[in-house]
């Protein structure tokens, strides 16, 4: 929700030339801007955390986009765009899971193949 402030305080006020042209200065507030303050006080204090999250939490998401053909979503409404999303999100999760489970297979297989070309062969290393 946007909340709307403001005061007719500005009417004495000295630098009223500078802040407003209108009887009176109007400010719009969203509810939950104090959110969104504290994030930017926390990126001001460590530049680099936002280095970090582009590496980690950004990926996925151009990914899936890249996936939907970065144009669009197929549903319309917002329950049917989440349900579009939440699967796309579901099927990013299991292909990583599937990437890391192979990866896994692979570095035990290959350190099941070295351990028997040393025993075999003592001076080979793969």
């Amino acid at each position: 929700m946007l909340r709307r402030y403001w005061t007719t305080a500005c009417r004495t006020c000295a630098l009223k030339a500078q802040c407003t042209t209108g009887p009176e200065r109007r400010i719009p507030r969203w509810e939950h801007e104090a959110v969104l303050e504290k994030v930017q006080q926390r990126l001001d204090q460590d530049p680099n955390r936002m280095t970090l999250r582009r590496q980690t939490a950004e990926h996925p998401f151009g990914t899936i986009k890249a996936w939907m053909g970065a144009t669009h979503f197929l549903m319309r409404r917002r329950h049917k765009v989440a349900t579009e999303m939440a699967l796309n999100v579901l099927a990013y999760n299991m292909k990583r899971v599937r990437q890391s489970a192979n990866a896994l297979a692979a570095e035990a297989r290959g350190s099941a193949e070295s351990q028997e070309c040393t025993a075999l062969w003592p001076s080979t290393r793969l």
